[in-house]
């Protein structure tokens, strides 16, 4: 098996740590604690505006806000953009020293200075060429009501059954 996105472009998870032999998602609380958090995180991010739009319209002007099409960093910590957008946070990543807050929550932050003095991909820069197979087929993780109420049951440990001394 190989490395899918689901739903949003950017995290990528080993097909056989989300999906079944039989192409079902698994249960969230059979999912290793990390990918169960990206999935969780997922289901809030998905159809959220795009931070760069966000930033350029605000709260009052959400209508004008394309929708999130690609995530990258960690959850709670994330940028969100759409496919106009893209090309800007991947251009900061790669060519303006956001590669310098991978894996740390400064890099939301980061990302929103750099764009709000600013910050923007030449008009020539390349995005990433992307292979969609189905965008809007996303999981359900779970058959509780949110992600949030998922991700608190996949994290419940009943001390009761623990054997220790």
């Amino acid at each position: 098996m190989g490395k899918v996105s689901i739903g949003l472009r950017g995290w990528r998870f080993d097909e056989s740590a989300v999906f079944t032999d039989d192409g079902e998602i698994m249960a969230i609380d059979a999912m290793d604690p990390e990918t169960r958090q990206r999935v969780a995180r997922l289901r809030e991010v998905i159809g959220s505006p795009c931070h760069a739009c966000w930033l350029l319209h605000g709260d009052e002007n959400l209508d004008a806000c394309n929708v999130a099409a690609a995530v990258y960093g960690e959850p709670l910590s994330e940028v969100v953009v759409c496919d106009v957008h893209e090309p800007d946070f991947l251009y900061w990543y790669r060519e303006e020293g956001g590669s310098e807050h991978r894996g740390e929550p400064e890099l939301q932050d980061a990302f929103h200075e750099w764009f709000l003095d600013g910050g923007r991909a030449p008009e020539e820069y390349e995005s990433v060429e992307h292979v969609d197979t189905d965008p809007t087929a996303v999981p359900q993780v779970s058959s509780t009501t949110s992600a949030a109420e998922a991700e608190r049951e996949a994290n419940t440990v009943d001390l009761d059954n623990l054997d220790i001394d």
